[in-house]
């Protein structure tokens, strides 16, 4: 089985290949731009305790974080939207592993800033298994601190590329976040964290499986 990250070259080499020097300068320097930003440094780190949450999934069942982790430990992973390849592969991936992550005890749980109807749009796109949540504004991501505002420069370049963040997210709301993974345990301590400025960089299911190992 090809690795996610594997996936994620082939679907860069087609955007270099495809898109324009000058609008590929533009995405590079705002993903570089964002990367100076270090998100990361704020948001929940290793030994951690996970901040509690509670949001409506894709069919407007409640989910929170303490009753699922009274269940056992939580994959929880943060994608922009079904409008972005990158994040339509990561939750192929993981629907493809949600059988070992099961296995393991685990609940996997998906956060997106997308209105409910996308969000229910995405998991029937891709034949999601697992609950995928909607966290309007990104509030819950933006309390994390994982969030940033599409940049005006890439604003006509979505549009040109077909995408209407507004029709996902509502009207005047832009705010996304970054690509985010975490591992959390019974107790809410988090075991597993990988968070990544860059959109077309996600973190491997085999480590995340590897992680849910340590505490099995």
């Amino acid at each position: 089985m090809m690795t996610l990250e594997s996936q994620l070259q082939e679907i860069r080499n087609s955007t270099i290949k495809n898109v324009s020097a000058d609008i590929l300068d533009v995405m590079l320097a705002e993903t570089e731009a964002l990367r100076r930003q270090a998100l990361e440094q704020n948001a929940p780190k290793l030994g951690e305790l996970f901040p509690q949450f509670h949001l409506k999934d894709q069919l407007g069942n409640e989910v929170n974080l303490a009753d699922s982790l009274s269940q056992g430990p939580v994959v929880l992973t943060f994608y922009r939207g079904g409008w972005c390849p990158y994040c339509n592969l990561e939750l192929r991936a993981y629907q493809q592993v949600l059988g070992e992550i099961s296995a393991r005890g685990a609940k996997l749980l998906a956060i997106t800033p997308e209105l409910p109807d996308a969000s229910l749009t995405t998991a029937e796109k891709n034949a999601l298994e697992f609950s995928v949540l909607s966290d309007p504004q990104a509030l819950f991501a933006k309390q994390l601190g994982l969030v940033f505002t599409l940049p005006e420069s890439l604003k006509p370049i979505y549009q040109k590329f077909g995408i209407d963040i507004e029709a996902h997210n509502g009207k005047g709301v832009f705010e996304l976040p970054v690509a985010a993974t975490y591992v959390i345990d019974k107790s809410g301590l988090v075991i597993f964290a990988d968070v990544n400025a860059d959109y077309t960089r996600r973190a491997e299911p085999i480590d995340v499986i590897h992680a849910l190992e340590k505490i099995a």
